[in-house]
């Protein structure tokens, strides 16, 4: 019998998203995607161009109903489409999705957010952006946020190794993610970190590896795992034709998914464990789109060895005092 303190349903051996937020709201809550206009850092020259070779032109933005439309529109238009499946949920958090979202001097950044914070039912939000976009105005905005709203920022890592983030063109080093989030825990701002799986040139080994530095050297409430999802109209292109990218299959990336939630601990709370990507954009791997077979699959080969979240726990954060530098 599944006793994981962290789950209702007796099927989840892990700490998922929709239950920290039916323990945080005490019902179901829509996270509503947004497309605020900003642009990345490695694609505008500032620091590289062309973006990361896994990007598509729309960032991570591909689902979003009207990226277009003014920011209360798109709101609107995407929380209709949810009402349609859930027509009683009325709050909601706003979750700034493609591209940088802090990307833009603090001005700018306020301007566009609160165009949306102010909707009725908004009770949170969610930042993705990257870590070497958290210059310290920007950080004491968000500390603001974090008193007014439940707040998640979501930093793009992608891997801790120097030489796959090269290769994909990340354009900032794992120090310069270690520093970000000491600059967002000292104002008590929740951090999910986003990893992807199957990037090129990545073991089965150094997945794991990622898992269990990110988890060791820095205070992080949440973490996102992704499938590296190949898209049509990206540089990653090359890297699959030269035979530089082996896509994973199902089962192997199951198993994976699995051994890295074994690692971490249980108040980590997992707000992914595989990704959405547009069918008429996508190369592969084809089965990442059959998503809910993906989880349940998850769910099984969790029940089979008797597995839960943390069963070989990796300590928090206590690297992260040796390997970053003073703030």
């Amino acid at each position: 019998m599944n006793s994981f303190p962290y789950a209702e349903d007796k099927n989840k051996r892990y700490h998922s998203w929709n239950f920290a937020l039916r323990q945080q709201f005490g019902e179901k809550i829509f996270k509503v995607p947004i497309d605020a206009g900003f642009d990345c850092p490695n694609r505008d020259g500032t620091v590289a161009k062309g973006g990361c070779t896994f990007c598509s032109v729309s960032g991570s933005g591909d689902m979003i109903i009207a990226p277009e439309a003014p920011l209360p529109e798109q709101f609107n238009k995407e929380i209709n489409m949810m009402h349609k499946k859930w027509p009683h949920v009325n709050q909601y958090i706003v979750y700034f999705q493609n591209f940088t979202n802090t990307h833009a001097p603090v001005d700018v950044i306020r301007e566009r957010f609160e165009q949306v914070l102010t909707m009725p039912g908004v009770v949170g939000i969610s930042i993705g952006t990257r870590p070497d976009c958290l210059p310290d105005d920007v950080v004491d905005y968000l500390a603001e946020l974090n008193q007014r709203f439940y707040l998640w920022v979501e930093l793009g890592l992608q891997t801790t190794f120097e030489t796959t983030s090269h290769a994909i063109n990340r354009a900032h080093d794992y120090q310069t993610y270690l520093d970000g989030v000491a600059k967002l825990r000292k104002h008590q701002i929740r951090v999910c970190t986003h990893l992807i799986n199957g990037l090129p040139g990545e073991t089965i080994e150094m997945m794991q590896e990622n898992v269990r530095r990110t988890i060791q050297d820095s205070d992080i409430q949440g973490i996102k795992l992704h499938l590296l999802h190949l898209m049509r109209n990206t540089r990653m292109l090359r890297d699959y034709h030269e035979g530089r990218l082996q896509l994973m299959d199902r089962d192997s990336y199951v198993s994976l998914i699995c051994d890295q939630l074994e690692m971490i601990p249980q108040e980590i709370i997992i707000h992914r464990l595989t990704g959405d990507a547009p069918w008429d954009a996508l190369i592969g791997p084809m089965w990442s789109l059959k998503k809910w077979e993906v989880l349940n699959e998850i769910d099984r080969e969790m029940a089979r060895r008797d597995s839960y979240q943390g069963l070989f726990s990796v300590s928090q954060g206590n690297n992260y005092a040796a390997n970053s530098h003073a703030l």
